[in-house]
């Protein structure tokens, strides 16, 4: 049972976004912001609703370890097998400024994670901090958009419809990260497996399939770029929104597990950058080796 509960968590999840971002870029157009800011903003952090509801709901009821391993699990996943296999389908050129400035900040991103949890605990003040520096980073994405901002000409649906996805999107977003932890915690106790172990992979993995199908589709019509501006987007969001909300919420104590981890996802930032530095490109060969990191980092995390 605990299984067909977590399958209807994720389904929730992915859906409940699905109208949450619909309903709300659909009101932001009523009120003429351009597609780029929309797409920039509630779209961004629309896929990565997934991972809030479940990583703020660990917070709320005291599963820190979800809380965290969710988030860490979600980055690395995004980063080797997004990409990865975005890369297989169809190898892509990198953006000068997604190296520079995105893949450079998900690095950053990382090593203040890391530092967050040698200390422990991730404080509010902590939590705060995380926050801000999201407010600063939106920030400058909008300034660096403006150039190329466009009115946005999408259809308009009636209010009353985008009012409707929101409510239902909330609704189904807040349900389904309950029962999404509800079920990863008797799904834990049943295999005697640790929080920890099913955050980073079961809970991980499903949290950022709308990361993953968004990615796949785009290669397969040949817009492969868009999964690593996708991927690294997601990356810096789950930090700094989910993890900064979660802390501020409620303080999240850190296992060694934890640290551990967040000492990988900081290594992986490093990969992904290192690989696009000298040749922009993401070959196939590049996507092999990616997948492969991650299938033995799953096999490390299962068996330790």
């Amino acid at each position: 049972m605990s299984y067909i509960l977590l399958l209807v968590g994720f389904a929730l999840l992915i859906k409940g976004a699905d109208y949450f971002v619909d309903g709300a870029s659909g009101i932001a157009r009523r009120f003429n912001v351009s597609s780029t800011i929309i797409g920039l903003t509630i779209v961004a952090l629309g896929t990565s609703l997934p991972e809030a509801a479940v990583s703020i709901t660990a917070s709320m009821v005291g599963s820190n370890q979800l809380a965290i391993s969710n988030i860490v699990g979600s980055n690395i996943f995004n980063t080797l097998v997004v990409v990865g296999a975005s890369a297989l389908i169809a190898p892509f050129i990198v953006d000068r400024a997604v190296i520079k400035r995105d893949m450079s900040v998900n690095i950053g991103c990382s090593i203040l994670l890391l530092a967050a949890v040698l200390t422990g605990t991730l404080d509010r003040w902590m939590g705060i901090i995380l926050l801000v520096l999201l407010t600063a980073y939106i920030t400058v994405l909008i300034r660096h958009a403006k150039a190329d901002e466009e009115p946005s000409v999408a259809p308009k649906r009636p209010v009353w419809q985008l009012v409707l996805f929101l409510v239902v999107g909330a609704v189904a977003i807040i349900f389904g990260g309950n029962v999404t932890v509800e079920a990863a915690k008797a799904i834990a106790l049943q295999l005697g497996m640790s929080e920890n172990l099913i955050g980073l992979t079961v809970v991980a993995v499903g949290t950022s399939l709308p990361e993953l199908v968004t990615s796949i589709v785009a290669a397969k019509k040949g817009e492969s770029g868009l999964s690593i501006g996708n991927a690294i987007g997601s990356n810096i969001m789950n930090i700094l929104f989910i993890l900064g909300a979660s802390a501020t919420i409620m303080p999240l104590a850190a296992s060694v597990y934890n640290m551990i981890d967040c000492a990988v996802l900081l290594a992986v930032a490093i990969l992904i950058i290192a690989l696009c530095w000298k040749s922009p490109k993401i070959t196939r060969s590049k996507g092999i080796f990616m997948i492969a990191i991650y299938v033995v980092f799953l096999v490390y995390t299962i068996m330790r």
